[in-house]
């Protein structure tokens, strides 16, 4: 299968060029011409997705090969364009996919020489780059930057330059004329002072789901773009991309190739993603996922997992609602800001208790890093959940890192030794930071979650798994089985049992 999708890679030199603002507003500015954008991230990236699901109107999608192998990125690249058909909620097929970059253009994976990094997605995907340089701080030198991202690697093909934060017209086109020579277009300025940057905070922006000017400020960006940058020239390249060998990624597919050894449930469903023979309100055990301010992180093709694996998904936010979802057989924390919303999550001491009740009362529960921190004793000395015997605070450096972690013990999520690639984004810890290295879920107390280089991180606690570590499951689909089967068998447990 060959499949046509018009497409282009928004790159930069480095980080603090401009990256997310051109992107964005070039996904928001081609969606006012009419035309359906599918937005993407290179990189774990969580925050980056949101705006781009505010400026396209579809779920905004990661393309990570350290996260999900290097087969999936192509695969997964056609599902967010709906091609085929693929692709939930995301309305008709996209014209034209447009992926953001990570940090700089050949910045991967240390000491994997550029794995994962937006030129190795570039590569695989076969996608012309459309370079954001800010010359804030420089004119002609700004041409030999450009020629040595252009010619470090033959299998990048840079197609067009953005110019950020020029200081005058006069500024700009001295940077234009040293391009010249290059035969790289100039797609487009904008000035120094157009005022189109997003706030910022300890992990990067502010979620587009807390700023309830959001939506406004977009519109804005969306007509500076739209008045600076040449969206025709941008088109002609984004069509010059070669079509793509291969289907879109299927959540329903992915799962077919898990074994009953991970707990997979859907390999004969049929279609819906029901088993068969069974009532739909017996095959579908609840799943509530948290929302909200506080839980903006999870990629959206876990929902789609856990939709094909026969789950129903059901939001809440433990911000504003007091209690879980009714029947709810399975708790989803992924990340956020908890630490931001400490004192308010503590105030919903409703929530608080209906949660401890849930995890006591063996609900399989999966707890990814914001999760953690709510599943805590304390945060910040702020009273939480108490599911995990830990207490949890602000630390002075970032964890930013790739991991490579080894299951410590049999959970809802994944059995001992199972080993899975994940990241790791977080200014917090946790003390203890991990349940005891040789305890087992069954026994009291925690085992750790997962062991990398960097040491045992996490517990697991009976039904519990909470840990700092983010895994993509598109990448890990058995871990979606497990979880959906613990939900189920739990749902089944405590279901009253039929008379006659």
């Amino acid at each position: 299968m060959v499949t046509a999708l018009p497409r282009i890679v928004v790159a930069a030199p480095a980080s603090g060029h401009g990256k997310t603002t051109v992107a964005t507003g070039l996904m928001a500015a081609l969606r006012r011409t009419g035309l359906e954008v599918s937005g993407h991230k290179v990189g774990p990236d969580y925050i980056d997705p949101g705006y781009h699901a505010l400026a396209t109107g579809r779920p905004g999608r990661n393309l990570d090969p350290h996260l999900v192998g290097e087969e999936r990125i192509v695969p997964l690249l056609l599902h967010g364009a709906g091609a085929g058909g693929a692709g939930i909620g995301a309305g008709r097929p996209a014209d034209v996919a447009v992926i953001e970059g990570v940090m700089g253009l050949y910045d991967g994976h240390i000491g994997g020489d550029g794995f994962a990094s937006t030129a190795h997605v570039a590569a695989l995907t076969g996608t012309p780059v459309v370079l954001v340089v800010d010359i804030s701080h420089a004119s002609r030198s700004i041409a030999a930057v450009v020629l040595g991202m252009a010619s470090f690697d033959p299998a990048v093909r840079i197609a067009g330059v953005v110019l950020n934060k020029a200081g005058s017209v006069r500024h700009s086109d001295e940077v234009r004329r040293a391009l010249a020579p290059l035969g790289i277009p100039v797609l487009g300025v904008l000035q120094r002072d157009d005022d189109v940057t997003a706030p910022s905070r300890h992990l990067g922006l502010v979620p587009a789901a807390e700023r309830p000017e959001a939506a406004r400020s977009l519109d804005h960006l969306a007509g500076k773009v739209a008045a600076s940058i040449d969206l025709e020239a941008v088109m002609r390249i984004a069509r010059e991309a070669p079509p793509l060998a291969g289907g879109a990624w299927s959540a329903r597919a992915a799962l077919g190739g898990v074994g009953a050894d991970h707990g997979g449930a859907c390999r004969d469903a049929p279609g819906d993603g029901r088993a068969p023979g069974v009532d739909d309100d017996e095959a579908r055990p609840l799943i509530a996922v948290a929302g909200g301010r506080a839980f903006t992180f999870r990629y959206a093709e876990t929902v789609e997992l856990l939709e094909a694996a026969g789950c129903s998904v059901v939001p809440f936010d433990p911000l504003a609602d007091e209690a879980l979802p009714d029947t709810a057989a399975g708790i989803y924390l992924g990340g956020g800001f908890p630490e931001v919303h400490a004192a308010d999550l503590a105030a919903n001491e409703q929530m608080l208790r209906a949660l401890r009740a849930a995890t006591m009362a063996g609900t399989p529960t999966v707890a990814e890093c914001a999760g953690l921190l709510y599943l805590c004793r304390t945060l910040d000395g702020v009273p939480m959940v108490g599911a995990v015997d830990a207490d949890a605070a602000m630390a002075p450096r970032l964890t930013l890192a790739y991991r490579r972690s080894t299951a410590g013990a049999d959970s809802v999520l994944a059995t001992a030794g199972t080993e899975v690639t994940g990241h790791e984004f977080h200014r917090t810890a946790v003390n203890p930071p991990a349940g005891a290295a040789g305890s087992r879920a069954d026994e009291p107390g925690a085992a750790p979650a997962w062991t990398s280089s960097a040491g045992p991180e996490g517990f697991v606690s009976g039904s519990v798994h909470a840990s700092y570590l983010h895994t993509h499951w598109a990448g890990h689909p058995a871990m979606a089985a497990r979880f959906a089967a613990h939900a189920r068998r739990f749902a089944t447990a405590r279901r009253p049992a039929r008379l006659g």
